[in-house]
């Protein structure tokens, strides 16, 4: 008996560290939607961090805040106490420009044939684009305390706090740090 404790023993140190770790430090993600694209796409995996600390520009998965049974990937662009405002399709924050890099792809697009072709899955987004003045609808708040103010990539179909409004930080899951699926996409974040 003591020989098959000793045998098993590590392997039940390791299943018991794998839940500790799933439960408190790193959760899988399914992207679901093109709220991201073009960073992140329909049905990629990810791996968030529970334990890592929130910064402007960082993707994170959160519960929104009108449906907490929805998960949504979004990029934190306003921190707590933030003035952000966008105008023009110029990001400012606290009065000073922000460059959003990722954006640059779909800017292109919407410049060529206001993403007509991108959006050639859907109809309604394809109209809602040709409808469209600008990239990014302007606005201007100011984040309250324990808040964010969260974006999807693809300004134009995301549902985010432009719609949904603030989020508290009680319903942030983690922070995006890996895509892992599909494996010719992996990247760390």
């Amino acid at each position: 008996m003591n020989n098959k404790i000793k045998e098993w023993l590590p392997v039940v140190i390791i299943i018991v560290l794998i839940i500790l770790a799933r439960m408190f430090v790193f959760s899988p993600v399914k992207v679901e939607g093109h709220s991201m694209d073009p960073t992140l796409h329909d049905k990629q995996r990810l791996i968030t961090s529970k334990i890592s600390n929130l910064g402007r520009q960082d993707i994170i998965t959160t519960k929104e805040p009108d449906n907490q049974n929805i998960y949504v990937v979004k990029r934190i662009i306003g921190l707590p106490g933030d003035h952000v405002v966008m105008k023009n399709n110029v990001l400012t924050i606290n009065g000073k420009e922000y460059d959003e890099p990722y954006l640059d792809e779909f800017k292109e697009k919407f410049k060529k044939d206001k993403l007509f072709d991108e959006y050639s899955y859907n109809k309604a987004f394809q109209e809602q684009a040709a409808n469209a003045t600008s990239f990014t609808t302007e606005f201007d708040v100011t984040v309250p305390k324990n808040q964010y103010f969260v974006l999807g990539d693809n300004r134009l179909i995301s549902k985010d706090s432009r719609i949904f409004g603030f989020v508290d930080k009680s319903l942030i899951q983690g922070k995006v740090i890996l895509r892992f699926w599909p494996l010719n996409e992996f990247k760390l974040f």
